[in-house]
């Protein structure tokens, strides 16, 4: 891996793996401990409208798709405020049409038709400089906004009740955790695609869930995690010669894997030697 460093394309792969793993930790973090995991979900698919627009337009990538995946995410958001009853279904409905939406507009862009496969499981390899750019400034802007908006975001994601009672902002709390939801599931489709970005935004905060004891340090140990992962996988995409996508999440699956593994063990093992 060391001597691949030496290429251009993988260091803007490194660093490309090192944002989207600050983006996964804080937003994969709150979409765990909010439940918001079947939305975040929506939201991932529904941005395949924003990449048909941006190829079919000409519009740069990564902008169309953020822009279109916060509409509908606002979308989804509203349903599942005002009639949750109906969220999944409104969910499901808008995740199919974005990625229908998107794939049409593809097939009528006339000449030289898109990688499908490049947003389906990621092109870590082939992220430009100027979208590192938009990336860091979005991991900037996302660790301002939870910096600014700690203590509110912090009590609506445990006890939206008690949060409500003492006059915080719920819904604009709601409302803003799945916005960003929105604008860090485009920077993981850059990573692994729209198919798997689901994997790397839950399994990180998931193990770190496991001994963390605030929400920051939650946030911190799933970036590191991801980060972990994402430079494992990326390595053995080097190795081996295959999609750096699907290697990431087969090395976050082999993560979450052995981590509840040994979790089960250690409980066996307190269990037996309280008999």
């Amino acid at each position: 891996m060391l001597d691949a460093l030496s290429y251009d394309f993988m260091q803007q792969a490194l660093a490309a793996s090192l944002l989207a793993s600050i983006a996964c930790g804080v937003i994969g973090t709150l979409v765990v401990v909010n439940r918001l995991v079947f939305l975040a979900g929506g939201v991932s698919h529904a941005a395949y409208g924003g990449v048909g627009l941006a190829f079919h337009y000409g519009w740069p990538v990564l902008p169309s798709a953020i822009g279109f995946s916060v509409a509908s995410s606002m979308l989804m958001a509203g349903v599942a405020l005002k009639r949750p009853e109906k969220a999944d279904t409104a969910i499901g409905v808008l995740w199919a049409a974005g990625m229908a939406f998107g794939i049409i507009l593809i097939d009528l862009t006339p000449g030289y038709k898109a990688d499908l496969m490049s947003f389906l499981f990621g092109s870590i390899l082939a992220v430009p400089l100027t979208d590192l750019y938009l990336m860091a400034a979005l991991d900037a802007a996302l660790l301002a906004v939870v910096a600014l908006c700690h203590q509110t975001l912090l009590v609506a994601s445990f006890d939206r009740e008690f949060a409500e009672a003492r006059g915080l902002p719920v819904r604009t709390a709601h409302y803003l955790v799945v916005g960003m939801t929105a604008v860090g599931v485009v920077m993981l489709i850059r990573v692994v695609g729209l198919v798997l970005v689901m994997a790397l935004l839950t399994i990180p905060p998931f193990i770190a869930a496991r001994s963390a004891r605030s929400l920051p340090s939650m946030m911190a140990a799933a970036t590191a995690w991801s980060t972990v992962f994402c430079v494992g996988g990326l390595s053995l995409a080097y190795r081996w010669d295959v999609t750096s996508g699907a290697a990431i999440i087969a090395v976050a699956s082999a993560g979450f894997m052995a981590v509840s593994g040994a979790g089960a063990l250690r409980r066996a093992m307190g269990r037996r030697s309280t008999l």
